[in-house]
């Protein structure tokens, strides 16, 4: 069993490694790097494909017949020319230019880089979606370092294919450029948690997505597993579209796509700006649009907004320029419009367009009104690579239940998260699964909520209550942290560190059970074995005729309250009055031994 979170970072770090060691910027290693993966990943599905078209392969006079690019096509896969593998790269000689290799335009090559290049041309002959996209620029890297980001991914682990291996390295490499590429604002890449809630909301099964900025890809690589995990063929049931204004966010999002073994119409340049241009004409056509566009983008021209249509609203408002000040409405209203009449879609926008004014709030209204508002979600600060402000998911929904068909569920998630490290917050698997369970309760689904009430029985055990689970577990953590400590002093000195290895796992794995344990508890503390409940500070059902009292806002927070504060029982101005005397025992303290340095310094003749 591959430890993938090892993998991840092993391959992470010897990279980087590489690029600290060259006078290459994150911005030029990137794409790259990134490239080499997918080669990986091509190089590992041709193995397999290759494999399962030789088992009943056809023989002639006793040789079986060669393998061709049409067998390949058959069966979906990408065929690759031999000078295209990547262990034909991996075993090139060191010295290139004595090799007497030629290009696939009969050039000569001198230099690894070329031959790299040229791997991807091959590429990209073989696939009509690739065509373009690959990048070509491995001359940039000295032949040293570029063999060695070559051997670093000739990893056997990423053979395993079936297990979307690569694609989970593809993911974590994009992940880790978004963070250091500063410069880029991370607007190629929407974390993953926030993809996750959104797609689990939508919950895509069969039909068009569009994501009018697609960025890097993510929403299209979440709906694929979504609709895979469901036992479905994501090719088969789903027709991906994307529009991305930048050359170099579409390039990662095709290979995103191909690494994920998925296929897309992604228009890129300025025909794929979508302030100004349908660029796939699906207004009104689309199952699903899900996206995280670019939040308060000014100077976009009305006229040419005019123009291009999908404002079922009216236009927002506009400045004595002619151009509108805040796109974030232009979003919200080219969204709304793309959906068919069953429609969902889930987007993220920025907080303060929940309760903008002036032609916003007339836009929001009419919306409202539609009753295809289904649910707002607030996320906390911190969940972006680069920015830190708090944002908003929005999900509409013309396909909803006669029930709920005026009202609007509110979640104020922003203290409901889990901290990644000093700047960055996520929702945890378990978070992503409860605060959707709020979701199901709300659409009367209840019987995903029992579902996900048996799978933390699965973790946690049947014998007890959760909140008897935690405590059971608390204690074991106790016990394991004494244990770890008598056995780790006891054992000799060689072998010290491998005692404390054994326990340091042990130990993470038991607060992970407590992590999973106290998630089991928050969710059912709320909402028991299934019944939906507004709960104070969290979630509130609301109807049209309470939004209007509100203005037409659509903050969680103005609906949900605030949680009360449990009282801790202690004595404020009796615990104050011990702090204090604390604090000066300790100056006291401090000044003591002042003096004794001060002394012992003297006595050294300092």
């Amino acid at each position: 069993m591959i430890n993938i979170r090892k993998l991840e970072a092993e391959l992470w770090e010897s990279a980087d490694l590489l690029r600290a060691g060259s006078k290459l910027t994150s911005n030029q290693y990137c794409i790259p790097v990134l490239g080499l993966i997918f080669l990986r990943y091509a190089y590992s599905r041709f193995k397999m494909v290759e494999a399962e078209i030789l088992k009943n392969r056809p023989s002639r006079g006793g040789r079986v017949m060669p393998i061709e690019a049409s067998d390949f096509a058959a069966k979906s896969a990408l065929f690759l020319p031999k000078e295209a593998q990547y262990d034909y790269l991996v075993n090139l000689p060191s010295d290139i230019s004595s090799a007497g290799l030629v290009n696939k335009d009969g050039h000569a090559m001198n230099s690894l880089g070329e031959v790299v290049n040229n791997a991807m041309a091959l590429v990209e002959d073989q696939s009509e979606q690739l065509g373009g996209v690959l990048p070509k620029d491995y001359t940039m890297f000295n032949d040293d370092l570029l063999g060695e980001l070559l051997r670093i991914f000739n990893n056997s682990a990423l053979d395993e294919v079936g297990g979307d291996i690569i694609g989970r390295i593809y993911e974590y490499f994009l992940n880790k450029f978004a963070k250091n590429i500063a410069s880029d604002d991370g607007v190629f890449f929407t974390p993953k948690s926030l993809v996750k809630m959104i797609v689990n909301i939508i919950e895509p099964k069969s039909g068009i997505l569009l994501d009018p900025a697609c960025g890097s890809g993510g929403m299209f690589i979440q709906s694929g597993d979504f609709v895979n995990q469901s036992g479905m063929n994501a090719n088969s049931t789903m027709t991906f579209y994307g529009q991305e204004k930048v050359e170099y966010n579409a390039q990662l999002c095709l290979m995103n796509m191909a690494v994920h073994g998925l296929t897309g119409v992604i228009k890129s340049g300025d025909e794929a700006n979508s302030f100004y241009h349908d660029a796939h004409n699906l207004d009104g056509c689309c199952d699903y649009v899900m996206a995280n566009p670019p939040f308060n983008v000014d100077k976009v021209k009305a006229e040419s907004c005019e123009n291009a249509k999908r404002l079922p609203f009216g236009m927002p408002g506009i400045n004595k320029n002619k151009e509108v000040g805040n796109g974030n409405y232009l979003w919200i209203s080219y969204f709304y419009s793309y959906l068919n009449e069953r429609g969902r879609a889930g987007f993220v926008m920025a907080s303060s367009a929940t309760d903008s004014q002036g032609k916003d709030k007339d836009i929001r209204q009419k919306l409202i009104e539609t009753g295809h508002v289904d649910a707002m979600i607030s996320a906390g600060n911190n969940f972006f690579y680069t920015k830190s402000l708090p944002c908003s998911l929005w999900f509409l929904d013309k396909g909803k239940n006669e029930e709920i068909k005026d009202k609007v569920l509110f979640i104020d998630a922003r203290n409901y998260y889990t901290v990644v490290d000093r700047t960055l917050n996520e929702w945890s698997e378990w978070q992503l699964k409860n605060l959707n369970a709020i979701v199901w309760l709300y659409r009367g689904e209840t019987e995903k909520y029992k579902a996900l009430l048996e799978e933390y029985k699965a973790v946690l055990g049947n014998a007890v209550s959760f909140e008897e689970a935690l405590g059971l577990l608390k204690e074991e953590l106790k016990d394991l942290q004494k244990r770890a400590k008598i056995e780790v002093e006891a054992a000799a000195k060689n072998e010290k560190k491998r005692v404390q290895a054994y326990y340091d796992e042990a130990i993470s794995a038991k607060n992970e059970e407590i992590t999973v344990a106290k998630e089991a508890v928050w969710l059912y503390e709320k909402f028991g074995d299934g019944v939906y409940a507004d709960v104070l500070g969290l979630c509130k059902v609301a109807d049209i005729a309470e939004i209007e009292e509100k203005g037409w806002s659509l903050t969680p927070g103005a609906y949900v309250g605030v949680a009360p504060v449990e009282d801790d029982g202690v004595d404020f101005a009796q615990r104050m009055a011990e702090i204090h005397r604390e604090l000066l025992s300790l100056q006291a303290e401090s000044n003591d031994l002042m003096e004794t340095i001060s002394k012992n310094m003297k006595e050294m003749g300092l």
